[in-house]
């Protein structure tokens, strides 16, 4: 109980936090990319919070502490809340003002690439128990190489990359795009630290890096 309750409380936060911050700058509710947006990321969220409640408690507990204790990715963490939080106001006011637009089958198919997005994060969810949302090395930690983990070192940030850059595009706003796309470079700085923190103090994962190369694309990097 103390678990769901958790959840519930930041899953309820999350949204009120996002509608406002789509909504206020956007001066009415009559935002449809904004609500296609809330409905694309919060309906599978819940679908996915109830199946690891049900399934997986203790990997449900993981991602809920986002609460980092080195310095480096502390600032990672910030500086990312400040993407999000720009991107979603810039936006709100691109809408409200018209600045730009993005033509329907873009938005269609940014759509289809979140959802697919949060589909893979799902399958790295599954085939990860050690999934935290914070750098650390956990108790009887072992080292995943198979199935995704067996083509790239960090599907999960894959995952997440791909679904945060379609998230201004479902938005409709290139402007709030031009935000987002600072990410991916968040995310290296992410990676690079974490494996470093790995490397040190997780038994085969020196040997893991020699064996899966790439880190987050096949063939790129």
């Amino acid at each position: 109980m103390k678990l769901l309750l958790n959840a519930l409380i930041k899953y309820i936060a999350g949204f009120i936090l996002i509608a406002a911050l789509l909504f206020l700058p956007a001066g009415t509710f009559k935002y449809t990319n904004g609500w296609l947006f809330i409905g694309l990321l919060f309906i599978p969220m819940l679908i996915l919070g109830v199946v690891l409640l049900l399934k997986a408690p203790g990997l449900l507990q993981k991602r809920l502490n986002a609460k980092e204790k080195q310095d480096t990715q502390k600032g990672i963490v910030a500086f990312s809340a400040l993407i999000f939080l720009v991107g979603f106001i810039l936006a709100g006011l691109d809408f409200r003002f018209a600045w730009t637009k993005i033509p329907l089958p873009i938005v269609i198919a940014g759509a289809v690439i979140l959802l697919a997005s949060y589909a893979l994060y799902g399958v790295v969810m599954k085939q990860n128990e050690y999934l935290s949302r914070i750098i650390e090395v956990q108790e009887g930690q072992k080292v995943i190489d198979t199935g995704l983990y067996g083509i790239v070192r960090h599907p999960m940030y894959t995952a997440t990359i791909f679904l945060f850059l379609s998230i201004p595009i479902v938005l409709s706003s290139w402007v709030s795009l031009a935000v987002f796309a600072l990410y991916p470079v968040v995310i290296v700085v992410r990676v690079l630290n974490e494996e470093k923190v790995l490397a040190e103090g997780l038994p085969g994962y020196v040997e893991y890096m020699k064996k899966v190369k790439y880190r987050l694309i096949p063939f790129v990097w």
